[in-house]
């Protein structure tokens, strides 16, 4: 048995993954970029994908489900960016959110977003959306996670808004993100995750169209092209025994591959390769960085242009940040749930299953 959960802004299906491996069932996707569609198509083939804007999708064609998750666009709220907020229109699109929650009533939800959220700047939007998020029925939680520290080789903050509809008289608590480990954790590292793929790797082809066709490896192809000065700003290597920095959505600032030695200091906000590194610089291919964000490798990415498969893997969730919040919300709803105290349209929509 499976709980039925939507998928809203999935991109290629990080967090739908995740919540796949935890026992969910994902139902319903909506993603409205068209080269993102014959990747999510091709790897969750029990989802059906509505393609259309959210706003013009009314409720009552979405189905019925026990969870809505979802990433709502990011770029206004990064610290890269313009940080406009609630103000700019993809802000707004938060607020779409917000509308389907309310009128679907699920038991859960969860939102992730960047960190730049909740720069000072943007409080009285943040205390906005979580008082959005009340008026519709649930009770909030909120915090900056370090996916590094949820089995990811990789250095990446987030903010996940967790609710749990009112109805069911309780939170959610980050802290059942620890209760799996008693020892100190270390996060996995380059090493681990992408050292057999080191010697495979293909150049994209002029322009960086992909070479997919002559890759050995699933993606494993790499943005080739010059690196401007903000890139070369600070060093971009981390090495072997060390996570990754944050993979992004552009594949011209995708990480370098830690064969290379870190580059040189040279003066404010200008950093030079290294002469003497025993090997070249590169970026991470699309399988590293997929590797990094911890797809699977059977997980297959499709694009014409290296540009769209960098970005899509970097607006993902990582899988395994995912899973671990999905086991959470799992086995605090849905593996034993307590029937005190809950309305009987909670305890029907505990009993919302598909096989």
């Amino acid at each position: 048995m499976a709980e039925a959960i939507v998928s809203l802004f999935s991109g290629c299906g990080g967090l739908d993954l995740g919540f796949l491996k935890a026992g969910f069932k994902i139902i319903w996707a909506n993603e409205y970029d068209k080269d993102i569609w014959t990747t999510y198509e091709a790897n969750h083939l029990n989802t059906f994908l509505d393609r259309r804007d959210i706003r013009k999708i009314a409720s009552p064609e979405i189905p019925d489900c026990v969870g809505i998750i979802g990433g709502p666009p990011c770029q206004s709220w990064s610290e890269a960016g313009t940080q406009r907020g609630i103000e700019d229109d993809r802000g707004k699109l938060f607020l779409e959110y917000v509308r389907i929650l309310k009128e679907k009533q699920p038991l859960f939800f969860l939102a992730e977003n960047v960190s730049g959220m909740l720069c000072a700047k943007h409080n009285q939007a943040i205390s906005n959306i979580v008082a959005a998020f009340e008026e519709a029925g649930y009770a909030v939680s909120f915090k900056l996670l370090n996916a590094m520290n949820h089995n990811v080789p990789q250095e990446r903050k987030r903010v996940i808004f967790v609710g749990y509809h009112l109805d069911l008289k309780k939170q959610f608590n980050f802290d059942r993100l620890n209760l799996s480990t008693a020892l100190p954790f270390k996060a996995p590292t380059l090493k681990n995750a992408i050292w057999d793929l080191k010697d495979t790797a293909l150049p994209a082809l002029a322009t960086n169209k992909t070479n997919a066709e002559a890759c050995l490896f699933s993606n494993h192809e790499y943005m080739i092209g010059g690196f401007s000065s903000i890139y070369m700003s600070r060093n971009r290597v981390r090495l072997w025994d060390e996570p990754s920095f944050t993979i992004q959505a552009g594949g011209r600032h995708a990480p370098l591959h830690p064969q290379a030695n870190k580059m040189l200091f040279c003066e404010k906000d200008k950093f030079v390769f290294d002469e003497n590194s025993p090997h070249p610089y590169r970026r991470l291919s699309v399988r590293e960085c997929a590797r990094i964000q911890t797809f699977p490798d059977i997980f297959t990415f499709h694009y014409r242009d290296l540009s769209a498969a960098y970005k899509m893997i970097g607006n993902a969730v990582p899988v395994n940040l995912a899973f671990a919040l999905a086991q959470a919300i799992h086995q605090d709803l849905f593996s034993s749930p307590s029937t005190d105290n809950i309305s009987i349209k909670v305890q029907k929509q505990l009993s919302l299953q598909l096989i």
